[in-house]
């Protein structure tokens, strides 16, 4: 039975393929944005002298911002439209980089924490436009696959991102840690503001890059979303369809919610767990590249093998069990070797979220597309709670243990994707 859904004029190959390009850069941005979190835990630990706990409400302030900001995106978005939005939220994120300079001239954690939560703001428009945008843009049957190219540029920036930021802000970082345990009080605060201000010039430079783009934005000649004409032969009453849809579609802010907690967990508490299990922070801080590095292999292969090959439901089934038995392997195989495991969790979790996106969204359209994403958005708010979680878990048993926080989001990816595979009203 066909879904309505809000639809896009079916544009030529090449005007598609130009289009699918200026979307995965923007999904490239808010990857490099947002993968640099797991390198400014341990920056911003040593930096602002925090605990382990503490640190992790850098993913807290970035990741809570979908939850707060989702519905107010959707409310703008009614009124600018879909390529206004995706400017307008670029220029948030400018805003929150910008943030970062004052926060680092002072070294104050609540400030560096205020402009991630802006950052986040702007991440939260910009997604919501461009993840209905992206799912509508070209044939249903491919949408995973199209969702996976915007993984791939996604993670590719969010292996790049540690490597590069790590190489400025932590440069020798295994040296200042020694450097700082020898020295007193007034000269110890000193070299930390001097440590904090290693963050300024690359902030200052991605405040540029982003309001240059949303001015270029403009004349990319992006289409709007038009409104469908609804199918015709309907057997089912609108009260029916409406259940299926809202069941629907509450599975999948639940899912959504699960499988960024599982993605921030695998990418940003690695690093960590590196340094728990005795690794040197210059190797530890370039670990969660290693966690992206095998997401974009996922993704790599979504892009050939769906739908060719393997169905996006069936690719989102397999993915959710290979998920459970990597985390098994993780939390009980011994020393560093299980860190590999932690990596190689972004295999598993690299599927997940294409195939989510087009089943939660199946029945949906007009305003309801805008505001089902704004709330499929705020399930990113796993991305917030769920390293706390762990965090927590570490603190009562340990960093390894922790990790069993992963099996029930895995289980429960994995139920809804056998509900997907069930036919609908």
């Amino acid at each position: 039975m066909p879904h309505e859904t809000l639809t896009i004029p079916a544009p030529s190959k090449n005007v598609l393929t130009r289009q699918i390009i200026t979307i995965g850069a923007f999904f490239f941005i808010f990857g490099f944005i947002t993968w640099v979190n797991g390198t400014l835990i341990p920056y911003l630990r040593i930096a602002c002298e925090l605990e382990e706990w503490q640190a992790y409400l850098v993913t807290f302030a970035f990741y809570i911002s979908y939850t707060v900001m989702a519905i107010p995106s959707s409310k703008i978005l009614e009124k600018t439209g879909m390529v206004k939005g995706m400017r307008l939220g670029l220029i948030i994120m400018a805003v929150g980089c910008a943030l970062f300079i004052p926060a680092a001239q002072m070294r104050y954690y609540p400030l560096f924490l205020l402009g991630l939560f802006v950052v986040g703001t702007g991440t939260t428009l910009l997604q919501t436009a461009v993840n209905p945008y992206i799912t509508l843009l070209g044939p249903p049957e491919k949408a995973a696959q199209r969702i996976n190219i915007m993984g791939i540029c996604n993670k590719f920036a969010g292996v790049i991102a540690p490597l590069i930021l790590g190489a400025i802000i932590l440069k020798n970082s295994d040296g200042l840690i020694a450097e700082l345990q020898s020295m007193g009080n007034a000269e110890r605060q000193a070299r930390l503001d001097n440590l904090a201000h290693a963050v300024i010039m690359p902030y200052l430079v991605l405040t540029a890059i982003l309001l240059i783009i949303a001015y270029m934005i403009r004349f990319a000649h992006l289409p709007e979303i038009e409104n469908p004409v609804a199918p015709a032969g309907r057997n089912n009453s609108p009260t029916e369809q409406a259940a299926v849809v809202r069941k629907n579609f509450i599975l999948g802010f639940i899912a959504i919610f699960s499988t960024v907690g599982l993605e921030v967990i695998a990418g940003d508490t690695i690093g960590n767990y590196g340094i728990y299990h005795g690794l040197s922070l210059n190797i530890a801080k370039h670990l969660t590249s290693y966690t992206l590095a095998s997401t974009m292999l996922g993704y790599m292969f979504g892009v050939f093998a769906i739908p060719r090959i393997i169905s996006q439901e069936k690719a989102f089934t397999y993915s959710s069990c290979l998920g459970i038995c990597i985390s098994l392997l993780a939390i009980f195989v011994p020393g560093t070797a299980s860190i590999i495991f932690i990596a190689l969790l972004g295999l598993s979790n690299a599927l997940l979220w294409p195939a989510i996106w087009p089943q939660a969204l199946k029945g949906l359209k007009g305003k309801l597309l805008n505001r089902g994403s704004a709330i499929l958005i705020m399930g990113v708010a796993g991305g917030a709670i769920m390293p706390l979680v762990y965090g927590a878990l570490a603190k009562y048993t340990n960093n390894q243990y922790a990790y069993f926080i992963l099996i029930p989001c895995y289980l429960f990816n994995l139920y809804y994707s056998l509900k997907g595979t069930k036919p609908r009203l």
